[in-house]
């Protein structure tokens, strides 16, 4: 499956009732919108994300989908979802993939079909001042 008809769009806010910035907690959520712009319906199956802060410190979390869905997106249609990141700077940065399978039929058993990643591009975390 060319990647290219899946797109993922990440809207990042920072969340200061969230956070205590003399604790070094940064909270942040992030919305995060999955197009299906290809024919056939595809299936989110994990997610895997490497969280940079300003510090260089780096995360990496790795799980089966996305708050606690493995969703079926539709072709033409989207999935949207918002989670959160807490961070110890200000500032930090997000990047990572999704593993995704074609449904190319409801009975597959979707062991048998072939995942592919969906990259997801950098995005920034920070808080309003940070980059000023």
């Amino acid at each position: 499956m060319d990647t290219q008809t899946v797109s993922v769009d990440v809207l990042a806010t920072y969340l200061a009732r969230h956070s205590r910035p003399a604790d070094k907690q940064y909270a942040f959520a992030y919305t995060i919108t999955i197009s299906n712009e290809g024919g056939v319906p595809v299936q989110l199956l994990s997610r895997h994300w490497i969280i940079t802060d300003a510090d260089g410190e780096v995360q990496e979390v790795r799980g089966e989908g996305v708050v606690g869905e493995q969703p079926v997106i539709q072709p033409g249609s989207f999935f949207r979802y918002t989670s959160g990141a807490t961070l110890p700077t200000p500032v930090g940065f997000m990047q990572g993939s999704y593993t995704m399978i074609v449904l190319e039929d409801e009975d597959t058993d979707p062991g048998a079909l072939p995942a592919f990643e969906v990259p997801i591009r950098a995005f920034t975390l920070h808080t309003p001042t940070a980059l000023n």
